[in-house]
């Protein structure tokens, strides 16, 4: 232990422990723009620094460890001049217009701003001309951006992907897409994880709300929606609702009031999806397909880029399913649009979703045959839904439980935990178990391949009716490469695997509420878990919406009606 003084209160932390930390232990919190634990400690905003007496020079708290006698001021007069200083420096080459900033309220420039008390910025604006292509779903603003690094180093360290780097020195420095390409031509995988770990505005996802207000102005067009299973686990963080008041039938009610004529649950789709990948998986099983390299799954569109990006000659080991939201958009604009009687071209499909790479895979034209055009017309994320409660002046507290639409308003627990990481593979699990057995498996039998790793993945090992199925779950683009590569140099052998973009699932994705200094993944993820656990129904088999599908629609899984809509052809 060392023992240390800090604000004049005398302390004792390990060894090894930095200011920051120590500071932390006693409730003395300091400023930070640039600090991310164990990811990003360069002490490059300078926002943090502390005064330690004897020493000449102010200290950066994140990357300076306490030493034995030393005696630590956080908020002196000649560190609170300097912090002040460094802020007035940073905004003078920042667009400060707070007003239209989608993260004024919730950016940690403007807090330390507000906080220190600068009220004015003597030095002269020098601001860049940088030019973006804003029809891209992820939008950088360099002049929102204070080069704190956080974007290079989550995309590096955490995704493995290094689409950001710095370029010039001094004042000059600035971020932007690595080895000077064009974003559209980057192998960026959409995940958002930069968006997320960002401090200000200076990275957001593509704002698509007005393409909802248009199409429900339209007289003529028919609006419906879909919820994503993640949503529902981090929608009410920003709107102030607890976990408990912030259930998915209170985003029923408030699509309804903003001018949505049907809301449906993406779990439904999700059911849908383990219906066909289930036979599916079965299917290449047994006929020998999987013995040499795994299925993986193919819901999450962000591994879906990176596969394809990263290792294209694997592209043929995807399910051929397509993903829950797409899922939606195909039955929307068929099945759907026969129950009402109206043309699908009326019919505009909108999706909530926790993530940006679903605004890309929306451009996609899935259909096949005479089905052929997009299944999903928009993709808003959970913090576009925030701001669409808020634009519309809806109290969230005056929310109702509204049940979802008819005839797909069943959903089960199987399709709720599809936005936590394993929870793909455990609802296809159970339905596999199913089909090859005939009967239902304890509903938590797969439940050892849950949770996030902070590193690696997570494997498992089930026997199903004499039958040995070797199974893996990952999330985090840079755990997947590691993955990825033990399979490609065989190292490992699963039959199948899961693979999610992000770390901890859907539930972590990069559309989902930002905070600062804070990974809520593992904890929505446990709210989903919970869900399941006292779901009504916990087999997606056992859905009598999707039986009801089947029969009057789809015939059965793996038809050939089933394959021209729910499935698709994934090319490298």
């Amino acid at each position: 232990m060392v023992n240390i003084t800090i604000n004049r209160q005398k302390i004792s932390v390990p060894e090894g422990t930095t200011i920051m930390e120590a500071a932390a232990s006693i409730h003395v919190p300091i400023p930070k723009l640039c600090y991310l634990k164990d990811i990003n400690e360069i002490g490059a905003c300078r926002v943090c620094v502390v005064e330690v007496k004897g020493q000449d020079r102010l200290v950066t708290s994140c990357n300076n460890v306490v030493e034995d006698g030393m005696v630590i001021y956080t908020n002196s007069p000649k560190v609170r001049r300097n912090r002040k200083h460094t802020i007035k420096m940073i905004l003078s080459q920042h667009e400060a217009q707070c007003v239209a900033c989608v993260r004024s309220g919730n950016c940690s420039l403007q807090t330390i701003a507000n906080d220190l008390n600068v009220v004015d910025t003597p030095y002269k604006k020098e601001l860049v001309v940088q030019e973006w292509d804003e029809r891209y779903p992820l939008i950088r603003d360099a002049n929102k951006c204070i080069k704190c690094m956080r974007c290079v180093q989550v995309c590096d360290k955490i995704q493995g992907m290094h689409i950001w780097d710095v370029s010039g020195t001094g004042s000059r420095t600035t971020v932007g897409v690595s080895g000077n390409r064009d974003i559209q031509r980057a192998d960026c995988a959409l995940c958002g994880q930069c968006i997320t770990h960002c401090p200000t505005g200076a990275l957001r996802e593509r704002d698509d709300t007005e393409e909802l207000y248009r199409a429900i102005e339209k007289e003529d067009t028919i609006v419906v929606a879909q919820i994503a299973p993640a949503v529902r686990a981090a929608w009410g963080e920003s709107l102030g609702l607890s976990r408990e008041e912030a259930t998915v039938q209170k985003i029923v009610d408030a699509l309804k009031r903003i001018g949505v004529d049907y809301v449906f649950d993406t779990t439904f789709s999700a059911d849908l999806t383990i219906m066909e990948e289930g036979n599916e998986f079965v299917e290449r099983y047994t006929k020998g397909d999987l013995d040499v390299h795994p299925m993986f799954t193919s819901c999450c569109p962000g591994w879906v880029r990176f596969l394809k990006s990263q290792y294209p000659q694997m592209t043929g080991r995807l399910s051929g399913v397509k993903s829950p939201q797409e899922m939606f958009g195909a039955v929307m604009k068929t099945a759907f649009a026969k129950h009402i009687g109206v043309k699908p071209e009326r019919i505009f499909a909108v999706s909530i979703m926790p993530c940006l790479a679903k605004k890309s895979e929306r451009e996609a034209s899935l259909f096949y045959k005479e089905y052929a055009g997009h299944g999903v017309d928009c993709v808003l994320t959970t913090r576009e839904l925030d701001r669409l409660i808020r634009a519309d002046y809806i109290d969230p507290k005056t929310l109702e439980d509204i049940p979802f639409d008819q005839p797909f308003m069943e959903a089960t627990g199987a399709g709720v935990i599809f936005g936590a990481t394993g929870g793909v593979m455990e609802a296809a699990l159970r339905s596999a178990y199913y089909l090859i057995t005939g009967k239902n498996p304890d509903a938590d039998l797969f439940q050892e391949i849950r949770g996030q790793k902070k590193s690696g993945w997570t494997e498992a090992e089930f026997e199903i009716a004499g039958n040995r199925v070797s199974v893996a779950v990952v999330s985090g683009l840079q755990n997947t490469r590691v993955l990825m590569e033990a399979i490609r140099n065989r190292e490992v052998h699963y039959h199948f695997v899961e693979v999610m973009a992000c770390p901890g699932g859907c539930s972590g994705g990069g559309g989902q509420p930002i905070h600062e200094g804070k990974e809520l993944a593992a904890k929505r993820g446990e709210n989903l878990h919970f869900l399941d656990q006292h779901a009504a129904i916990r087999f997606s088999h056992e859905n009598p919406d999707i039986k009801r599908l089947y029969k009057e629609f789809f015939d059965a899984p793996g038809s050939n009606k089933a394959h021209q809509l729910l499935h698709t052809e994934h090319k490298a």
